[in-house]
């Protein structure tokens, strides 16, 4: 199926403060068109990550050579395949084979562009049909074919009656046997035809090189190789169609797939925002859909940045970067990934731009990351442009991670314009997708980010569900860890939570216990907060050795035992 002009509506969103304003905007595009905006939405979207407070969201259509299709009721008897083929699960394209009545001009092959010209509105217009064809019985006379639903009954209207007078062109219309095939036919047509009557036939699919990718709705599982046939032979350049059989994995990003139809080949060439990649696409990650999001988060990056990739994939966002001459540091925790990920940085020539790793995000956090960080941060002058970007984009999980940053630092903070920038995606199902990214967030990091974050809605991927991108600056007291007066010198004083041991049938309160001996009652006020302290503390000391748990608890009973 070739691409076709179609109006998709767009709605953007925007909050600045505490305004909201719904616009729509209506635009054309074509189905492989990836740039399906006007240019001032293009341009707000780049620099709504570097606004705090800003909120945007761009909803478009994804990127499909197979869109959503209105019927057209007027064609839908003239342009159905063959009644017989109902119910085919073996593409058999003879059977789809039909002839139609369609009214026509005899006209003079020296006047035919004339004629053409002069009744263009009612000449039939269809994709892979001759609107000029041969009288077999004279060859100085040619049929032009018109459009059965602009000239009804067979009969022209009095104006293009009057045009063919001045073209001396007699005005009777003649009736002409087009015969149909399966190649006139368009995938949804096919399909409709196909298909049991009343269930749904369309199936957005996305193009990676070769490759199309399906996924397939229950009921249409019984055609699939039919259908990855006539998605095959309507698509030129696709040699190959799969079908996503299950979830995609969390690990490794990765899904298991059913060859439809064509070659049995899944390593293959992509292009993107001007960029080559090569992948195995049964082994790693890529969608097409995510091209505009990639080169939005690239456009916020200066020559001189550094970009930590914490979820790299084969590079979408780190190679473009080295090739905006910044240093990249890019981790994935496939291994499949990562060596596609180096291939694609030789392939790029910006392999000498980036370092690769193959490691947990957490420990590409803790290790390569605050090493970085560790090391620049503190060389950094007011004067000095160097931005730091960590780009999270493991949407399932990703806001699970945040809570690596607090105290990921140890010493005085950096000025607040060298603070590394987070771009941290996720899914959500919720009412209020942005609310409810940005609170997941907060508590992972323990602060808030009223007023220091922006959010960005990347694409809706299911039915109630969002992918959404949120932006925002490390808050420094979230950061750094301050060093203490004392650092240096043996830590004696270990504090924990616990319950008074009283008397039976008397109530127990909170009690603080210390080494130091003082017992400390506590108000049912403090009991949370210390709580919420008593747990930071554990996950700090499972991460420094240096720390080390309380000794003493006192347990509902009163008697002392390690947590």
């Amino acid at each position: 199926m070739g691409a076709e002009a179609h109006p998709p509506r767009s709605r953007t969103l925007w909050r600045l403060g505490y305004c909201a304003k719904l616009l729509k905007t209506n635009h054309f595009r074509t189905a492989a068109s990836n740039t399906s905006f006007p240019a001032v939405w293009t341009l707000l979207a780049q620099h709504s990550g570097s606004i705090p407070g800003l909120f945007v969201v761009v909803k478009k259509n994804t990127l499909s050579t197979m869109p959503e299709t209105v019927e057209d009721k007027s064609n839908s008897e003239l342009y159905l395949p063959h009644p017989g083929v109902r119910g085919m699960t073996l593409l058999n394209r003879e059977a789809f084979r039909r002839t139609v009545v369609v009214p026509a001009l005899k006209v003079k092959k020296e006047i035919v562009h004339s004629v053409l010209k002069s009744l263009k509105q009612s000449v039939l217009q269809r994709p892979g049909l001759k609107r000029v064809v041969e009288d077999p019985e004279d060859e100085d006379i040619r049929f032009v074919l018109l459009d059965p639903h602009k000239v009804p009954e067979f009969s022209l209207g009095e104006s293009e009656q009057q045009v063919l007078k001045q073209l001396n062109v007699h005005p009777e219309v003649s009736k002409y046997h087009l015969e149909l095939s399966y190649e006139n036919f368009k995938t949804e047509e096919i399909l409709r035809a196909v298909l049991p009557e009343g269930q749904e036939v369309t199936s957005g699919f996305s193009r990676v090189g070769h490759i199309a990718h399906l996924n397939l709705r229950d009921h249409q599982l019984p055609y699939r190789h039919l259908i990855g046939q006539v998605i095959m032979d309507k698509n030129p350049g696709v040699t190959c169609v799969v079908n996503k059989t299950n979830i995609i994995d969390s690990t490794y990003r990765n899904f298991e797939m059913e060859v439809l139809a064509g070659e049995n080949n899944l390593v293959t060439k992509v292009k993107e925002n001007n960029i080559a990649y090569e992948l195995d696409f049964s082994k790693v990650y890529w969608n097409p859909r995510l091209s505009t999001e990639h080169g939005r988060i690239v456009e916020l990056l200066r020559a001189g940045d550094v970009l930590f990739d914490v979820f790299a994939g084969i590079g979408p966002f780190a190679i473009p970067a080295a090739k905006r001459r910044c240093r990249v540091f890019a981790n994935d925790l496939n291994p499949e990934s990562y060596t596609w990920l180096l291939h694609n940085c030789r392939l790029n020539k910006v392999d000498t731009k980036v370092k690769a790793f193959n490691m947990d995000g957490r420990d590409f956090l803790r290790g390569p990351v605050r090493e970085e960080l560790s090391r620049e941060l503190p060389l950094l002058r007011e004067e000095q442009k160097t931005a730091f970007h960590i780009v999270m984009n493991l949407p399932a999980l990703a806001v699970e991670f945040l809570d690596v940053f607090r105290h990921l630092l140890v010493g005085e903070p950096c000025s607040p314009a060298g603070l590394p920038t987070v771009h941290c995606y996720g899914f959500s199902k919720h009412s209020n997708p942005a609310r409810d990214i940005q609170e997941r967030a907060e508590a992972a990091l323990g602060t808030s980010l009223a007023g220091r974050c922006s959010t960005f809605l990347v694409r809706n991927v299911a039915p109630n569900k969002e992918m959404l991108c949120l932006s925002f600056q490390i808050p420094a007291d979230v950061l750094y860890k301050r060093p203490c007066p004392d650092e240096g010198k043996e830590q004696t004083s270990h504090v924990a939570l616990g319950f008074q041991a009283v008397p039976p049938g008397q109530p127990r309160g909170p009690l603080l216990v210390c080494d130091s001996g003082v017992d400390v009652a506590l108000s049912a006020a403090r009991v949370q907060q210390l709580q919420g302290f008593l747990a930071l503390l554990t996950a700090a000391c499972s991460s420094d050795p240096s720390m080390s748990l309380p000794r003493n608890m006192v347990d509902w009973t009163g008697s002392p035992h390690r947590p």
